[in-house]
């Protein structure tokens, strides 16, 4: 394992024990929640949710635990920067609040021993391909980490939630031409 690879676990872990301790409800997201169900290890950041109500209680909780928080322009997100890895803590996604029943349906899993809620395969791909647009269009790191999680994701709910995108049908139809989704 990379330094990198040890500093993202490690920021990860930290998170989440100051999140399950001290609050507010949080799910882990992305990249790191695919790899919880089996897609490679991701490289670039940490995402967690919260409820956009829980925002200002999320952000001093990381603060406390010795993160520093940035506030971006966008406003679906903060990111908690520890060293040179970021958490970012997402409220909103592709435009959806994220709401205590979206947390609700995380499920629990041991993630570098210590439990916490994790969104499924399904609904981070959903998420994932909702996000795919004219400006943004990779194929290429989203292909290994669907491959990973294939046979824990609801295809008939990803292709309901997607079928107004374009560019996620798109992605379907490789992922059908390549036998992912069989």
């Amino acid at each position: 394992m990379c330094p990198r690879d040890e500093r993202l676990r490690r920021s990860l872990r930290s998170a989440a024990s100051a999140l399950k301790e001290h609050g507010p409800r949080f799910a882990l997201a992305g990249g790191y929640a695919l790899w919880v169900f089996g897609a490679p290890e991701p490289v670039h950041d940490v995402d967690f949710v919260v409820a956009e109500a829980d925002v200002e209680t999320a952000a001093e909780t990381l603060a406390k635990a010795g993160f520093v928080i940035e506030r971006t322009p966008e406003d679906w997100l903060f990111k908690a920067h520890a060293q040179d890895v970021v958490v970012d803590v997402l409220h909103r996604v592709n435009g959806v609040v994220v709401g205590h029943q979206h947390l609700d349906a995380a499920e629990v899993h041991d993630v570098l021993a210590v439990r916490i809620p994790v969104l499924t395969p399904t609904t981070v791909l959903i998420q994932k391909l909702l996000a795919l647009g004219e400006h943004f269009c990779d194929f290429t790191s989203l292909l290994p980490a669907v491959r990973g999680v294939r046979e824990r994701v609801d295809w008939q709910q990803v292709r309901a939630a997607t079928a107004d995108n374009d560019y996620a049908v798109a992605f379907l139809v490789l992922a059908d031409r390549l036998r992912i989704t069989a």
